[in-house]
């Protein structure tokens, strides 16, 4: 009963801490789009999000650890690293290619404020523009890790490391707010145009 009582109280903290890390990302994302990352203060996050500075600094460190967690909260949302990794259970290269779509699709949809809030800090702070650069490297080395595991699926004239650069090129979040943004396509026509020219230009084919 007591190991029981003692679990019940670590869950309740986990819950209460993870609750409080949400309030503070959710503060300072709001925050660095309206007056910019280097113009948000920790006091002015931990105002915003009603808890002590203290505590900010407690939890994250730093506005740079905050900026980890915004996007790190993003990835999650979009399970993009799932995909780009290797961790999906899903074999079957076409299946593949269309989770990746819609992954990209849902990351793009939701990313608009964390690319600006990236571009913003980099652009002013050199350590956030050190993470900025960080970020794109990991999101290079994860298209590589799945140009990889395609390998044994790709047309014959394609090696892995042209086939990296291809998912990297038509994955770009440019091209989804040319397409969806500034032309006015609906989601699921970029993620089944997307999906398609994915499986035309790494499998031959589009089925």
């Amino acid at each position: 009963m007591v190991a029981l009582k003692s679990q019940i109280r670590s869950s309740l903290r986990q819950r209460q801490a993870q609750a409080t890390a949400n309030m503070i990302v959710a503060a300072a994302k709001a925050l660095f789009l309206e007056l910019g990352y280097t113009g948000t203060t920790i006091e002015a996050i931990a105002e915003r999000a009603g808890v002590a500075v203290s505590t900010v600094y407690a939890v994250f460190n730093s506005k740079l650890g905050i900026l980890r967690a915004i996007r790190s909260a993003w990835h999650d949302t979009s399970h993009i690293r799932e995909i780009t990794y290797g961790n999906s259970k899903v074999i079957n290269p076409h299946q593949l290619l269309e989770e990746l779509a819609q992954a990209t699709c849902r990351q793009w949809e939701t990313g608009s404020d964390v690319i600006a809030i990236y571009n913003g800090a980099a652009a002013a702070d050199a350590e956030a523009a050190a993470e900025l650069s960080e970020a794109l490297a990991g999101r290079r080395k994860g298209m590589e890790k799945l140009a990889k595991s395609l390998e044994p699926h790709l047309r014959h004239d394609l090696d892995a490391a042209r086939v990296a650069a291809i998912l990297q090129a038509l994955c770009l979040p440019e091209v989804f707010f040319e397409l969806v943004r500034n032309s006015g396509w609906a989601l699921e026509a970029y993620q089944d145009w997307l999906s398609g020219a994915l499986k035309r230009e790494l499998l031959g084919d589009s089925e």
